[in-house]
């Protein structure tokens, strides 16, 4: 089950993203050739109107091929021949759909489970948050400047500042407000987890949303959350800080997808779609993420070459853009054949 659940998420999270591409072309006049869903040789297909809708043997992929995306056309119906600010729409629609996906989702699980709240339900004896006078209802808003909206913040945080010192900003009921305060937090090593430790206690849980706007507020951040995590993210791998061994492809996150079934379905079916759709809001945000790379053959690399056209004033030429492309497909292909064997050597080799 958890296999064929990853497979669902697979296809949602790309027939959403290919779906953004087809429907801004088709509003915007381009002929759309084919609608693919997978990659390698087709399993079904149909032809309505001018466009062939696919569904291919893999599925992890899929495409929307627009009529003149890699070539000069002289139909008026060409990718090539229409405004260069329609083309920009088309090519960073999909990456959008992956993002408008991925808020839809988060507002479903905020709405039925709530948020991770910074409120604390107490601190740690002898550790700085009690020795600074924290206590149960403080929430805390800021560390070293950085806004901490939900309680993941606060463990990003910590991943980058282990052991300086910290400066909290919280808020604490106070009659019909809230006081504000500032202290100063000095993380301690624990010798039983071997980790530094503020000794702020939270719920560990999630906090209702109270009323429409809640949602809406925290459902936008989880978004945003987990957009700045991979960034985050892609410049501690840029530093050094991650390892090859964490990068994770298509086996791996099957792996993911299939654990997370078999753990959360113990709890119901509700819990497990929960979890899965927790899931499907990480990685249709990374989709999104990584397809706004200025990468050659991503949508960030086609975008770089528009926006250049729109400064200028007139195109990059075809045959020079369409080699950088393909060169760029090539490291990709590279990329992804590594990160294949490194997911193998992960799941089936290292249990």
């Amino acid at each position: 089950m958890g296999i064929i659940i990853a497979i669902l998420v697979f296809g949602l999270i790309i027939l959403i993203h290919e779906f953004g591409h087809f429907l801004l072309a088709k509003l915007s006049g381009i002929a759309v050739l084919e609608f693919s869903i997978g990659m390698g040789p087709r399993i079904v297909s149909f032809v309505r109107g001018e466009t062939r809708y696919s569904i291919k043997a893999f599925p992890f992929g899929g495409s929307c091929m627009m009529l003149g995306e890699d070539e000069n056309d002289s139909d008026p119906r060409a990718f090539t021949n229409k405004p260069v600010w329609s083309r920009i729409a088309v090519v960073a629609a999909g990456p959008v759909f992956n993002f408008l996906l991925a808020f839809v989702l988060a507002v479903v699980i905020v709405s039925s489970v709530g948020y991770d709240s910074t409120e604390l339900i107490g601190v740690q004896p002898g550790l700085s948050a009690e020795e600074q006078g924290m206590e149960a209802g403080d929430v805390i808003i800021r560390m070293d400047h950085t806004p901490t909206v939900i309680y993941r913040d606060i463990t990003m945080f910590m991943m980058t500042h282990t052991s300086q010192p910290i400066e909290v900003e919280f808020k604490r009921p106070s009659g019909d407000g809230w006081e504000k305060h500032t202290v100063t937090l000095t993380p301690k090593l624990s010798e039983e987890t071997g980790t530094y430790m503020l000794g702020i206690i939270t719920n560990g849980g999630r906090t209702p949303a109270n009323g429409v706007a809640e949602i809406l507020k925290y459902g936008a951040y989880e978004v945003f959350y987990w957009i700045k995590a991979v960034i985050k993210s892609l410049g501690m791998m840029a530093a050094g800080q991650v390892h090859t061994d964490d990068l994770a492809g298509p086996v791996r996150i099957v792996s993911i997808v299939d654990e997370t079934v078999d753990e959360s379905m113990i709890y119901g079916v509700a819990t497990m779609l929960l979890s899965v759709a927790n899931l499907c809001v990480l990685f249709s945000a990374n989709l999104g993420v990584m397809n706004l790379l200025p990468v050659p053959a991503l949508d960030g690399g086609r975008l770089v070459f528009l926006l250049i056209e729109a400064v200028r004033g007139r195109p990059v030429d075809r045959e020079k853009e369409g080699m950088i492309h393909a060169i760029g497909m090539a490291l990709l292909m590279c990329l992804m054949v590594f990160i294949l064997f490194n997911d193998i050597s992960n799941v089936f080799f290292r249990q």
